[in-house]
This record gives structure tokens, sequence and C-alpha cells, in this order.
């Protein structure tokens, strides 16, 4: 799989929506997480989420998948941070594991100051 390691999550009951399958919204907030390590281990300063790019679906996630969240630190910006999360659900039954590549997406992150306006990338503020 392509990135690092960015987080692992087992998927519980709690997480599922109507039709029994975990909820898009819980995924996008680990998506959303994942993208932030890479930009935080890049920026010296906190990160924003500032957009989310296409996000599409290609297999359900079942209560008990194990899934995995890979970031990849894609661009550099001025004051900006560009991130792959590909998503990868490895699913366990009757004794056999597979890995079922769930989604992915490209994430832009801003670096801030304590005020929340945006900083460039190797500067100090005083």
């Amino acid at each position: 799989m392509a990135g690092e390691p960015a987080i692992r999550v087992m998927m519980m009951p709690r997480e599922t929506n109507g039709q029994g399958t975990i909820f898009g919204g819980v995924l996008l907030s680990y998506i959303d997480q994942a993208g932030a390590v890479a930009a935080q281990r890049r920026s010296s300063y906190r990160v924003v989420t500032v957009a989310m790019e296409k996000v599409e679906f290609k297999q359900s996630v079942l209560v008990g998948d194990l899934v995995s969240f890979y970031s990849t630190l894609v661009k550099v910006g001025r004051t900006s941070l560009t991130v792959d999360v590909n998503v990868v659900a490895e699913r366990f039954h009757s004794g056999v594991s597979r890995n079922l590549e769930v989604t992915q997406a490209t994430l832009i992150f801003v670096s801030i100051d304590e005020q929340g306006r945006p900083v460039p990338h190797g500067v100090t503020v005083v």
C-alpha cells in the first residue's frame, strides 16, 4: 500500500448506519486525522484542514473490519500541505483474511500560528 501507516482502527457496532455498514462520516473523520498525521510531521506549526477532494467509497466497511489509513505528503506549498490518504479494510470471515481498497482522498492543510493565521513554512514567528 502506498503511504506511511497513520491510523489503524477496528470498526465497532456503534459506528453503523441504518444499512448495517459503517457511516461514511466516520471514515471521513479518520481520513482527516490520517492526513493531519502526515501534514503535522512536516510542519512545525499546527495544521488545519482547508479542503478534502473527491472521496468515492469503493467498498462498504463492516463491523469487525480492521481499517488502515495510509498517508503520503505529496506537495508542499508556501503555507499549504497536500496529503493523499488511502484506506484499506482487512476483512476476516470464515478464517480467511482479505484486503479491500475502500477509498482514497486528497486533503489540503494549512500551517497556522497561535492566532490562526497562515504561516509560511520555514518562517519563525516571534
